[in-house]
């Protein structure tokens, strides 16, 4: 027996970006997301009217509770004692606070579930560093944290999103399937940070994954980006959501589903860019839109992650489909890192 499985895991920390819930917390919450970027003033308060659109209340911290509770419940009924504690990057619970109540109750190793399926630094990496200020600023640092591995080509994420796709498909109205297209979108980053991870990869092959299991030839779905920031002159993963539904108007479409593969939940960037701005788009070109949803808490999530979890407990096989493999439990030092020149790292909510 490994020395992993004797000594065990005595929780679970649950990591995301964090959200406001009210109007006063919008600006604090976006200066932490800026903080030591070079991200003009003007460009912050225009974000910040994305999330004043809905009340000033970013869907995430309670799209975490739920789905925390979920899997609370799924761990228990698995038989897994693994109490689950939250901590968020850049909204409370703080992460470092997190940490802190950590140590107090004297945890000495935790698994870590990192709201993001794909590689990168924004998703994967610089996580890893927010875990280690965490404990570095809780005097935690003796406290041992093993981040649970992205989870892009699972069998039960892929088959959500399929699942997903699929009930946008027959809720468009009187719609052949072969007349429909599917638009998969996830964040746009920095070429400059996409150059240096497998971000772009993982995203087609979860795409490529998802069109298989629903039989859609190449020529019915794509892979394209939305939430671009940063400066007009720096260049982003393209093309826009926008910008490919025109396109795909002017190729004759008349019918598209937007699948937010990127996206875990329904966060505010799924309501805003696709709910609000794409459905606009869409009714100005006279398409017929559905939007699939995120995985959420559905329950091949939720299992998902239960066996993620027992996978690193030496419960159960490692799962995965397609032609990469499982990926790594440990990032090497020089994985995904920083680019050497980020203008700004974009308000990314990536549950």
């Amino acid at each position: 027996m490994s020395e992993d499985v004797r000594r065990g895991y005595d929780a679970l920390l649950f990591v995301s970006f964090g959200g406001p819930e009210g109007p006063d917390d919008v600006i604090p919450f976006l200066e932490n997301v800026l903080s030591g970027k070079n991200v003009p003033r003007a460009r912050m308060l225009e974000v910040a009217e994305h999330y004043n659109h809905f009340g000033g209340i970013s869907p995430i911290n309670e799209q975490c509770r739920q789905l925390i509770k979920a899997l609370s419940a799924e761990l228990e009924h698995h038989n897994i004692d693994l109490p689950i504690h939250w901590g968020n990057r850049n909204w409370k619970p703080m992460l470092a606070d997190t940490m802190g109540e950590l140590k107090q109750a004297g945890v000495r190793r935790v698994l870590a579930f990192v709201t993001s399926a794909y590689s990168g630094y924004s998703g994967c990496r610089q996580y890893l560093e927010n875990i280690k200020a965490a404990q570095t600023a809780a005097g935690a640092t003796d406290v041992e944290v093993h981040k649970l591995r992205v989870f892009y080509n699972h069998p039960n994420f892929v088959e959500v999103n399929a699942l997903n796709v699929q009930a946008a498909i027959s809720a468009l109205n009187s719609a052949p399937d072969q007349d429909v297209h599917v638009a998969f979108t996830a964040h746009s980053i920095p070429n400059s940070m996409a150059d240096t991870s497998d971000y772009v990869q993982q995203l087609t092959e979860t795409c490529r994954l998802v069109a298989e299991h629903l039989q859609l030839p190449a020529n019915r779905w794509s892979l394209v980006y939305q939430s671009r920031s940063g400066r007009p002159q720096d260049p982003w993963l393209e093309p826009d959501i926008c910008d490919h539904l025109r396109e795909l108007a002017t190729a004759g479409v008349q019918r598209v589903v937007i699948s937010p593969v990127g996206f875990l939940s329904d966060h505010i960037e799924v309501l805003y860019d696709l709910d609000d701005e794409a459905k606009t788009v869409c009714d100005e070109i006279g398409m017929q839109m559905s939007r699939a949803a995120t995985p959420g808490t559905h329950p091949l999530f939720v299992q998902m992650i239960r066996k993620l979890i027992q996978e690193r407990l030496q419960q159960t096989p490692r799962e995965c489909a397609g032609q990469f493999g499982v990926s790594h439990d440990e990032c090497a030092p020089d994985c995904c890192p920083a680019p050497r020149r980020l203008t700004v790292t974009p308000p990314r909510p990536t549950l």
